[in-house]
């Protein structure tokens, strides 16, 4: 491991004097990605040269122990040694962590879909408490939100709503969130205060630039029309709405939030874009190409990661088997104890497997 770090420095050291290079500094491009790379190799380089010094200060202090006449001052490098030993191996821990294989994902923006599963008005309710959910964490974490495209349901909720969510990491804190969750509680329209079930589905796809996918023009057909509401009324008396068929692949991507046809094509690509890009890696992991749709399940009420159980105050995550009774808390946002531990679950198996 110790060959392996010193070249991780050298590799540091090097784009250390790239990026003070003013022909770097002149390509935007160039230097987001070389600030990148280096970002999260300084994050290894400081642990390695933590460790070095902690296991230096240990071998230093059992040697002074030993030539130590006075017992009593022997005994005191014996404990200085233990100390530094004992920080050493946790920084060796922490380092393993570093050097685990990254997701190219993980520090994307995301496009989040989230669609009403099984359950009618009150499973397009609970989609809309899901989004509301996830904006108020991305608020709290200074993310930048945006809807993309969204189909309201007439009982308040959204049949679909797909938003975007720009923030360092967010990619990496939300791509455990895919799959199907699934409420329990007693609708404001059962007068007999029947529990029911219902389920709604999320899909969270990291977010492609121009360079991932290639997209001809002459391989879209584009359709504008105008923008409508929910019971189909209309928002707007100009043709604003667009939708984009990416022909070889089928993929079809709507967007009417915004008054401008031009705003509304340019969300609409970045939409394709992502969908295009999570295709192209399931294809590249050799999934098959529905393995967006294996991601999230069909909505039935028997798969699921996640149960939210309103009469119990508890959401528990069953790939996990971590459960919290802190309801309302999780619904205004405050879903770091999941997204932690999932992200720990993570790092476990790839330990397991590189061991």
């Amino acid at each position: 491991m110790r060959e392996r770090l010193e070249d991780i420095e050298r590799q540091y050291e090097e784009l250390s004097r790239e990026l003070s290079d003013p022909a770097v500094s002149s390509d935007p491009s160039k230097l987001r990605d070389l600030g990148r790379r280096h970002s999260e190799l300084g994050a290894i380089v400081r642990a390695y040269r933590e460790w070095r010094r902690a296991d230096e200060d240990a071998g230093e202090a059992r040697a002074l122990a030993k030539g130590e006449d006075d017992a009593e001052a022997a005994a005191s490098w014996r404990e200085e040694a233990e100390r530094a030993s004992a920080r050493a191996s946790e920084l060796q821990a922490e380092i393993e962590v570093l050097l685990l294989p990254k997701d190219p994902n993980d520090e994307r923006n995301v496009i989040l879909e989230i669609r009403a599963g099984t359950g009618g008005g009150e499973a397009s309710l609970f989609a809309r408490d899901l989004f509301e959910m996830y904006r108020r964490y991305a608020e709290a974490r200074r993310w930048k939100t945006e809807v993309l495209t969204s189909s309201p349901s007439g009982a308040g909720g959204f049949k679909e709503v797909v938003t975007e969510i720009r923030g360092k990491g967010a990619y990496s804190r939300l791509k455990h969130e895919s799959g199907v969750h699934r409420v329990q509680r007693v609708p404001e329209t059962e007068s007999s205060g029947r529990i029911h079930t219902s389920t709604a589905t999320v899909a969270v796809l990291p977010e492609a630039e121009d360079v991932d996918v290639a997209i001809r023009e002459e391989d879209l057909d584009i359709d504008v029309y105008r923008s409508s509401g929910p019971g189909g009324q209309s928002v707007n008396t100009t043709d604003s709405a667009v939708r984009i068929t990416h022909k070889p692949s089928g993929i079809v991507v709507t967007c009417q939030e915004e008054r401008s046809q031009r705003q509304n094509r340019e969300k609409a690509m970045r939409y394709l874009r992502a969908r295009l890009l999570k295709a192209a890696q399931d294809e590249q992991a050799a999934e098959e190409a529905a393995a967006r749709k294996a991601q999230v399940g069909t909505g039935e009420r028997s798969e699921k990661i996640r149960t939210y159980n309103f009469p119990q105050s508890r959401v528990t995550d069953h790939r996990i088997g971590l459960t919290s009774h802190r309801l309302e808390g999780i619904l205004a946002g405050e879903i770091d104890e999941f997204v932690d531990a999932l992200l720990a679950e993570e790092r476990t198996r790839q330990l397991q497997s590189a061991g």
